[in-house]
């Protein structure tokens, strides 16, 4: 398990939800959206990566907790100076709002301790937490604070992570987790225990095909944000969107069969992304 000083040099990738200092990021904040990525990263890299056992992991994740406390109280921490050095100068220059950091790890504690998702409530519960941070923190950089920019960055994070468990299905019950809920899978005729990485059946394509949808509209309904936002940003969210909706595109012609073969973005899809960008309007994010 990586309890090193300084992060690895790793795919932007590994950690979806957080856009890192992309070419679109104004050259002023990019500092600023690097440390938050390292900051979720190490946090990510503690909760999944090597072979610790649950409590090792969730001792670590305590540690790295008490290390935020400190960057918070404005001390230096002896532990990963590497990501709390440079985080310690975002939070003092951009007064972001602490409780999102803390989020971030009560999600990354959740996923080790791998619960059963009851509902889609209990899953947004987890968005709420896993991945609306990430888009409230990036708001606040650009200092924005109104209402229904944070409700459409909500719905438009939780959406990018819902699409990801879609995406991984496969990949996440070959590591034990699954984040289909119970009542969507009693409602197919499925168990949790039943489902199996690389066996798609007319049932499971079906749920996936119905939680899909929902992650679609709930994608939908985050957009409108990034046309009325200038800019960089605007544009920024405009991929976003596209991205994941592009995702879901890929696992449709499938046929949902995503527990056998994960589906990825790559090179050709550069121009029908940049496309639809540049088509989104207000009453419709997927152009025809």
């Amino acid at each position: 398990m990586p309890l090193g000083h300084n992060p690895p040099a790793v795919s932007v990738a590994h950690y979806e939800n957080f856009p890192v200092a992309s070419w679109l990021c104004p050259p002023a904040l990019r500092p600023a959206v690097q440390a938050l990525y390292w900051f979720a990263r190490t946090a990510d890299d503690l909760a999944d990566e090597g072979d610790a056992t649950p409590a090792e992991r969730l001792e670590a994740l305590a540690h790295y907790r008490e290390a935020l406390r400190q960057t918070l109280a404005g001390a230096a921490t002896a532990r990963w100076p590497a990501v709390f050095g440079p985080l310690r100068e975002v939070l003092h220059h951009h007064a972001l709002q602490p409780q999102y950091l803390h989020d971030l790890l009560d999600a990354f504690e959740q996923d080790v301790r791998n619960p059963l998702y009851e509902d889609r409530a209990q899953l947004l519960d987890y968005c709420r937490r896993s991945a609306n941070p990430v888009g409230r923190l990036l708001l606040q950089l650009y200092g924005l604070h109104d209402g229904p920019a944070l409700h459409e960055a909500d719905a438009m994070c939780s959406a990018l992570q819902l699409i990801n468990f879609w995406q991984d299905a496969g990949v996440d019950l070959a590591r034990g987790r699954c984040y289909f809920p119970a009542a969507e899978l009693r409602a197919h005729g499925l168990s949790r225990d039943a489902l199996r990485p690389g066996h798609d059946t007319p049932a499971t394509r079906a749920l996936l095909r119905e939680l899909c949808g929902w992650s679609a509209a709930l994608m939908q309904s985050g957009a409108p944000l990034a046309l009325r936002l200038p800019g960089r940003l605007g544009w920024e969210l405009r991929f976003v969107v596209q991205g994941g909706l592009r995702v879901l595109e890929k696992i449709r012609r499938m046929d949902h069969a995503t527990l056998s073969r994960r589906p990825t973005l790559g090179a050709r899809d550069a121009l029908p992304l940049l496309l639809r960008a540049i088509a989104m309007r207000p009453s419709s994010t997927v152009p025809a």
